[in-house]
């Protein structure tokens, strides 16, 4: 089965010749959960940054769907959502207009984006500020916008940076129980975060980030048989990863 996300022995970062992660090696199967964890300056945004394509890798590769984004930049682009930490929106476009614009942007039919649309502004509570201009959202309601875009593609990858922040509990749930049945469907999910005691809920697997380099990976037994620390939780065992000073930007 080929993974829906490899990345093979990444090194890259923001300055030639002087990379801050190294060799991030790592693949996301289909149906998979896998949380990206780390310290400030750990590397996972600059990972991130790097699938995206918003930077290049210095040495290695990134594969979604088999496909890297210089041989097929259109389906390896289409491949993928992403929810950044901070909401980005078009301040002079509505929200109805924002799920329009990425609907148009995805090609997907009428039916299918009233169907969609309508099931998630429930679900996030929204759809009483359908007409409303994003300069008038709070950031809470920003991140809803969002996240309500990415999901509206239904793409095979979810790349979720610190999604549940600025969110209400009620909010944060209604993710969560979208994220599962998203993931029940077969779509991925790659999610940094730092509210490790919910992700352990959720997630399959885990990547830990450490001054640029991959600390311990696998699932919570894997990792608690590379630390040596049999029933730690998460968060234990990411303290025992992390806790010497440093980071990568």
């Amino acid at each position: 089965m080929i993974p829906i996300l490899q990345v093979d022995t990444l090194y890259g970062g923001y300055i030639p010749r002087k990379p801050v992660l190294h060799d991030i090696t790592f693949a996301l199967r289909p149906g998979e959960m896998i949380g990206l964890i780390g310290l400030n300056g750990a590397g996972k945004s600059t990972t991130i940054k790097h699938i995206l394509g918003l930077l290049h890798p210095q040495k290695g590769t990134i594969r979604i769907n088999g496909l890297t984004l210089k041989e097929s930049p259109l389906p390896y682009r289409a491949a993928y959502a992403y929810v950044p930490e901070s909401p980005e929106l078009y301040e002079e476009l509505t929200i109805k207009e924002h799920l329009e614009l990425t609907a148009l942007a995805y090609g997907l039919s009428k039916d299918v984006y009233t169907a969609r649309s309508d099931a998630l502004l429930a679900e996030f509570q929204m759809k009483d500020k359908l007409n409303s201009f994003s300069s008038h959202l709070s950031k809470g309601m920003k991140q809803k916008v969002m996240i309500m875009n990415a999901f509206l593609i239904e793409p095979s990858l979810y790349i979720i940076d610190e999604p549940f922040l600025g969110l209400d509990p009620l909010a944060i749930r209604s993710l969560l129980e979208l994220m599962v049945r998203m993931k029940r469907k077969g779509a991925s999910f790659l999610i940094s975060s730092h509210i490790l005691s919910t992700i352990e809920k959720y997630c399959d697997r885990y990547v830990v980030l450490h001054r640029g380099h991959i600390a311990a990976q696998g699932d919570l037994d894997e990792i608690r048989l590379q630390t040596g620390l049999p029933g730690a939780s998460l968060d234990d065992l990411f303290y025992s990863l992390v806790q010497d000073e440093g980071g990568a930007t």
